[in-house]
């Protein structure tokens, strides 16, 4: 059986209208919608445009008519939704900018500290260690 070629086609927002309109005047599931008007073989087939049209039917519950002539695809601009995207950060204000300063500084210098604490130690160690070493090297 030779599967045809799937374009991606752009059904005119009259059309899903009329689907839509159809399917609700007849009474008629998604699967007996997509059958009739595709002309769908297989059970694969008639379900992938199945959700076409329970995605036409939302938008119509949704947004009736109207909705049909918005452009969906692509990106939308901050004219379109306003609210998509990534928020923009506050600026802080002065009092919690130099606090955070402050506290980054005290920070900075804990770790100054520790590390040079931690170096201390490993330096002890080795010196314990090159001790014990020598004695041990002494009483054979």
């Amino acid at each position: 059986m030779k599967e045809r070629k799937r374009t991606n086609t752009k059904y005119s927002p009259e059309f899903k209208i009329s689907v839509i309109m159809d399917m609700r005047e007849h009474n008629l599931s998604y699967q007996e919608t997509a059958r009739k008007y595709w002309n769908c073989v297989s059970n694969s087939e008639a379900d992938n445009y199945k959700n076409r049209v329970k995605a036409w039917e939302r938008i119509y519950l949704e947004e009736g008519e109207a909705g049909f002539y918005i452009e969906r695809r692509g990106r939308s601009t901050k004219m379109d939704n306003p609210k998509k995207g990534r928020p923009r950060k506050k600026p802080l204000n002065e009092e919690t900018k130099n606090d955070l300063i402050a506290e980054n500084q005290r920070l900075k210098e804990r770790i100054q500290y520790l590390e040079a604490e931690n170096e201390y130690i490993k330096k002890l160690s080795a010196l314990v260690e090159a001790e014990e070493q020598q004695k041990g090297k002494k009483r054979k």
